[in-house]
């Protein structure tokens, strides 16, 4: 016999684990993580086999939430991105002064 998983436990939120964004359940892995590879062109397989601990239908699970919430994780890693392009600035300002 076969057990059939709810998809709905799949994908949670808890404050204090990944600041409380949504993530696969049981690991830290966050939905922004899975669409970050995702949108470097890595296919749900890839991305499974890069994180060992995850089954491909946590990442199907895991892309259908991106998917339905597009739009605000894809402002969420624009906004990440370009905090850490700043950071990025910044340090190498600080190296260029020293030198």
């Amino acid at each position: 016999m076969t057990t059939v998983t709810d998809i709905g436990t799949l994908i949670i939120e808890s404050p204090g684990i990944c600041g409380g964004r949504a993530r696969i359940a049981g690991t830290g892995v966050s939905i922004r993580r899975i669409a970050g590879w995702y949108r470097m062109g890595r296919s749900p397989e890839e991305i499974a086999d890069q994180y060992g601990h995850l089954n491909l239908a946590q990442v199907h699970a895991a892309l259908a939430y991106y998917h339905a919430n597009r739009n605000q994780i894809d402002l969420e890693l624009a906004e990440e991105e370009a905090e850490y392009d700043r950071l990025a600035s910044v340090r190498n300002s600080e190296i260029a002064r020293r030198a």
